[in-house]
This record gives C-alpha cells, structure tokens and sequence, in this order.
C-alpha cells in the first residue's frame, strides 16, 4: 500500500508566496497511516484563528429536508439501520454504512419523525490509502432540537471509532463554535488539502490561506492528551 506524503507549510500571504510555500514545504517522513495521524494530531494546538464562517440553512430548509429524508428512511432504509445506543436525552440514533460513508439518523420517538442526520462522508480530495480514516462530516438538525448536543454526541462517536474529521469548505456559525468546543477534547489543527495530500497549517493561518477553500479544519480521531 502506498504511503501518503503530508507536508508541514507555514502561514504566508498572497498567491505567490502561498505557492511557494506550497511548493517549498518540507515533507514529513513516509510513514504508516496510523502514525501518520497520529505524528499530525501531536503538531495540533488548541487555540486556532477563525476560518471562513459564511453558511447556514435557513430552519425551513432543513425541515424539509428532513420531511423528505423522513419517507426514504422510513420506506427503504431503517431495516437496514442499526441502533447506536448513544445518550441523546430520549432521541434514538440509527446507524448505517453505504458505499464507506457513515449515516447516523436521529428519531424522536414520541414525535415518530426524524430530527437529525448526520452523514460522514468521503473525501475526493485524498488519497485512497487515506481513506478508511478520513471522513468529512454534512449535519442537518431540526431547529427545535438544536442546541442539545445532538452533533457533539455523534461526532464524538465518529472520532472514538478512529476517524478523523474534515471539515467543509465553509461552516455555519454553530459548527464553527462546535468544531472549537470538540478541540478541548480532541487535537484540531488547519489542514491544507492540495494534490490528494493532507498539509498541516498548525492553529495559526496568514488570511490568504484561511480564505482558501483548499483550507480546512481537522480533527483528528486521537483523543488530545493536555
């Protein structure tokens, strides 16, 4: 199996110097995968600038979506589902596994309808040898059950299962509050994803590269050790 190659590279400004210090960035030892992440996490920091916070369905999009997701899952996909047992306060979550992307379904009982989804998805951007520990998380919750900690419950989940998570090219005001809230507990660092390679930024990032959309946030499947 070939190894992917991850590079360290520094904050710089502008296309040019961001160029060169993509070209320029020193690559770390070829290593297992594993290691590999685990190498990443231990360079990761608490304490990160902000990246770009410019998306959030509006609540009657999300509800639709839902109602829509409600008649597929309930036609086609919850006998395929298993249930996760996770301490949702009364909701239960449904779990299913389709072409390596992870669904996690969230139902309220009482209402009878679901009121989350949550899909891990894989990533385009990497390398295949990457893939069976990388995934990128898309959520939709119901208004009414936001802020309940829905989210943080599954993608806690999802990183002590041993994936690591990326994050979108942009966020919502929530997930970027919720990205930092799991980075108390688990290393979150700036990747950079160029040429099906992972590049560790570290917490600091010139705006040039934060404003890339080949910019993103990590957290890796290690719990952080403080």
């Amino acid at each position: 199996m070939a190894a992917t190659v991850f590079h360290a590279a520094g904050a710089t400004g502008g296309r040019r110097a961001r160029a060169r210090a993509q070209r320029s960035a020193p690559a770390l030892p070829v290593m297992r995968l594993a290691a590999a992440l685990r190498a990443l996490a231990a360079r990761a920091h608490p304490h990160l600038t902000e990246l770009r916070i410019d998306v959030g369905a509006p609540p009657p999009s999300v509800e639709a979506e839902l109602d829509a997701l409600q008649q597929r899952f309930e036609a086609r996909v919850r006998a395929h589902c298993t249930c996760l047992g996770l301490p949702l306060g009364g909701l239960r979550a449904w779990h299913r596994e389709a072409d390596g992307e992870h669904h996690v379904y969230i139902e309220c009982p009482v209402a009878r309808r679901l009121v989350g989804h949550v899909v891990f998805n894989r990533l385009i951007e990497i390398h295949r040898s990457l893939d069976p520990h990388v995934r990128s998380p898309h959520t939709r919750i119901a208004p009414a059950y936001q802020g309940r900690g829905v989210a943080s419950t599954v993608y806690r989940w999802a990183l002590d299962a041993g994936f690591s998570l990326v994050s979108g090219a942009r966020q919502s005001p929530g997930a970027h509050a919720l990205w930092h809230a799991l980075g108390r507990h688990y290393h979150l660092s700036y990747v950079q994803l160029v040429r099906k390679e992972l590049r560790l930024l570290g917490p600091q990032a010139a705006p040039a590269l934060r404003e890339g959309l080949d910019t993103r946030l990590m957290l890796f499947g290690v719990p952080a050790r403080r």
